[in-house]
């Protein structure tokens, strides 16, 4: 369906008249827009949200509006220019935060942040420690906003008791009889589940905190300036009440992988101890005032969960028939399965190692306070 994104664009509190429009292509959830106005130089940054993965778009947005909030008070405080290092909403005609047309779409609009870039691959440990610091700067400065402010936006995201359920309901169903090509992979599984489970255990239990998170920690969700600091954090659909593992564990996984997720030669998946040592020590460096004892211990294990948490809703999908992930061929749901249970084995192996690396960048941190 066309859009008519001049006529979207009246309903926001922007004076003058768009000069132009581009789609963005990076996001695979919303759609996005880089907007110009007349005699304005700064630019704006439309955006439909998805509300078939997004049940609850004005939750989703109310969240936005408590952690925007509260990140600008903490920069001015801090005496931080909050200016171009943090997403900034424009309100609606109506005052809200986002539009509603006609057709039951929602829209919202960010002023862009010029000067920036993202990076889809951590490119040296230079990034990697960039990320590691503003990941963990964004959850210490969340720390002491208590996460029963924020709504779901996504129930159950990293629940990875509800993702197994929902696998073996999979595994019973075969929908599209895909079964059969996957008995060493249920094996895998059935081998770390007992472990796995140790966390949403110590969450319940509280020994593992409930805190907002940020649960999609990408790269490519922190803006870089040209000085290669990352600034912002971005794509705040998925901040919510988690655990640090959640952020941890995923930047990890995504970060510190030495492949693509798809990447069909299995020998070639690897965890880059390099990439994951910098990022601990920028994630370290920020949040060692905030931790408690039992997230640090658990630090390195996230790594693992989460990449088990993905492994397992793409082989889900998979079996499914791929209803959720965008594939390109019949088994790439299972070859991307694969790569993150190689890569969990490639973690087993260096866990001892990854372990004395947190160790060692909390040491590394309480002797330079003192």
């Amino acid at each position: 369906m066309e859009r008519d994104i001049p006529a979207i664009v009246r309903n926001f509190r922007i004076a003058g008249k768009i000069s132009g429009f581009s789609p963005e292509t990076t996001g695979h959830i919303n759609d996005s827009f880089l907007v110009s106005i007349e005699g304005d130089e700064s630019k704006y940054f439309l955006q439909w949200v998805n509300n078939y993965i997004f049940k609850d778009v004005a939750g989703l947005m109310q969240n936005i509006e408590v952690v925007t909030r509260h990140l600008r008070t903490k920069l001015n405080n801090n005496q931080r220019n909050s200016h171009n290092r943090l997403l900034q909403l424009i309100p609606a005609n109506d005052g809200k935060s986002f539009y509603c047309d006609e057709n039951q779409e929602y829209w919202r609009i960010y002023r862009y942040i010029p000067g920036t870039h993202v990076y889809n691959i951590v490119e040296n440990e230079a990034i990697a420690y960039e990320g590691g610091k503003a990941f963990g700067r964004f959850i210490s400065d969340l720390a002491d906003l208590p996460a029963n402010k924020l709504s779901e936006t996504i129930p159950n995201f990293h629940n990875i008791e509800t993702r197994l359920a929902t696998f073996y309901q999979s595994v019973k169903s075969d929908p599209v009889n895909r079964l059969k090509e996957i008995p060493l992979e249920i094996g895998f599984i059935e081998d770390r589940v007992k472990e796995m489970l140790r966390i949403p255990s110590m969450i319940r239990s509280g020994l593992l905190p409930l805190r907002i998170t940020h649960n999609d920690t990408k790269f490519n969700n922190i803006l870089f300036n040209e000085a290669n600091k990352a600034i912002c954090i971005v794509d705040l659909d998925t901040v919510m009440p988690g655990s640090v593992l959640f952020d941890f564990g995923d930047a990890i996984r995504t970060g510190a992988n030495s492949v693509c997720e798809d990447e069909k030669d299995l020998s070639k998946v690897d965890i880059n101890l390099n990439i994951y040592k910098a990022y601990t020590r920028g994630f370290i460096k920020e949040t060692q005032s905030s931790l408690t004892s039992a997230e640090i211990d658990y630090l390195s294990f996230s790594s693992r969960f989460m990449t088990f948490i993905i492994g397992i809703r793409f082989l889900t999908d998979f079996l499914d028939g791929d209803p959720y992930f965008r594939t390109n061929y019949p088994d790439h749901n299972l070859i991307r399965a694969r790569v993150q249970f190689r890569l969990i084995q490639c973690m087993e192996k260096q866990a001892v190692e990854m372990e004395q690396i947190v160790k060692e960048a909390l040491s590394k941190c309480k002797s330079s306070i003192n």
